[in-house]
């Protein structure tokens, strides 16, 4: 998508901080961090939400949570706790149109969140 912000990011063409570079997914810190730790995690292709990538059906959506796991390990709070979310359209808060999965933790999780 020529557009789209993560594509971008994916492919190398806008600078971010990157915490995770795998051949079918990347994570990098959002820029408007909710927590301590804020981190997303995308595949490099392009699917608009969640619903479209678990409609792939071809692992990738297991793949990015277990990267997103991984995440959490690499940054220190796997075992604390953390949340994994996914904003689909934008009533629920998606600004971006490339599905990703928010990794948050590092602080107490209330909710509603906030």
């Amino acid at each position: 998508m020529p557009e789209c912000l993560f594509c971008g990011i994916a492919a190398g063409e806008i600078p971010a901080t990157v915490v995770l570079d795998g051949k079918r997914v990347i994570a990098f810190r959002d820029v408007n961090p909710q927590a301590s730790t804020h981190v997303l995690v995308i595949p490099r292709d392009h699917y608009p939400n969640v619903a479209a990538l678990a409609s792939a059906g071809d692992g990738l959506l297991d793949e990015l949570i277990t990267e997103a796991h991984q995440v959490a390990v690499a940054e220190g709070i796997a075992d604390s706790g953390y949340r994994i979310v996914f904003n689909t359209g934008p009533g629920a808060g998606q600004t971006v149109g490339h599905v990703h999965a928010h990794v948050l933790g590092g602080r107490p999780m209330t909710w509603p969140p906030g």
